[in-house]
C-alpha cells in the first residue's frame, strides 16, 4: 500500500507525524516555514482549507510525490482561535472555552504534480468548568503554546475538563486519521 507514491508531511508537529507513522505510512518531514494569516471574510473550515491549500503552494514537488499539509483551528462564537501568542493570552482563550462547546476544524491537503485535493473534518468538544487554578497549572505545566485553541485534548486539562466530544478524537488533536488513510487508500 501506498507504494506508488513518495509521501512528504509538511509539518513540524509531533502529534502528526505520531499519526502517520501509526498509520504504517513511510513518510518524510519537508518544512518551509509559511505565513498562516488567511483573509478576514473566511470563516471555519474554509479558514483551515485556505492556510492548508496555502501551505501546499509552498512545495514544488517531483514525480511520484505526494505532500501532506494540515491546520487545525478552535472555532468558537463565530470567531477563529488559533495558536496563542503568549501566556495571558493562553489563560484568557481557556477562560472563554471554560463551560461552553466549540468546533475544532482541522484541513488535510494532498498535492502531487498533477492536483491538489482537500479534506477537513469537524469535533464539537465541551468543556466543563475550568478554575482559574486548573488554567494556571495546565499552563505551566504543559506549556501549549503551539497548539490551537491554547490546549491539547490529550493533556491533562482534556482529561480533567473535557465532558464531552461529538466526532473524531483525533481530529482535535490535530489530524483526521480515518479521512486521511481513507484518501491514501484511494489512491492510484
Amino acid at each position: 500500500m501506498f507504494k506508488n507514491h513518495k509521501i512528504i508531511l509538511a509539518s513540524g508537529s509531533p502529534r502528526r507525524q505520531k499519526f502517520l507513522a501509526e498509520l504504517n505510512i513511510p513518510f518524510e518531514v519537508r518544512l518551509i516555514d509559511v505565513d498562516e494569516s488567511f483573509p478576514a471574510n473566511l470563516t471555519a473550515a474554509a479558514i483551515t482549507d485556505y492556510i492548508a491549500i496555502k501551505k501546499a503552494s509552498a512545495y514544488d514537488l517531483k514525480q511520484n510525490e505526494l505532500l501532506i499539509t494540515s491546520d487545525t483551528i478552535v472555532w468558537l462564537d463565530n470567531q477563529a482561535i488559533g495558536k496563542p501568542e503568549n501566556y495571558d493570552e493562553a489563560f484568557q482563550i481557556l477562560k472563554q472555552l471554560s463551560n461552553k462547546t466549540h468546533t475544532v476544524f482541522t484541513s488535510v491537503c494532498f498535492k502531487t504534480i498533477q492536483k491538489i485535493d482537500i479534506i477537513n473534518d469537524k469535533t464539537e468538544v465541551t468543556f466543563g468548568n475550568l478554575t482559574d487554578e486548573m488554567i494556571h497549572y495546565y499552563l505551566e505545566n504543559f506549556k501549549p503554546m503551539d497548539k490551537a485553541g491554547a490546549y491539547g485534548i490529550q493533556e491533562w486539562i482534556g482529561a480533567v475538563g473535557v465532558i464531552k466530544i461529538d466526532g473524531s478524537y483525533n481530529n482535535i488533536v490535530g489530524f483526521p486519521t480515518q479521512k486521511v488513510f481513507e484518501y491514501l487508500s484511494n489512491l492510484d
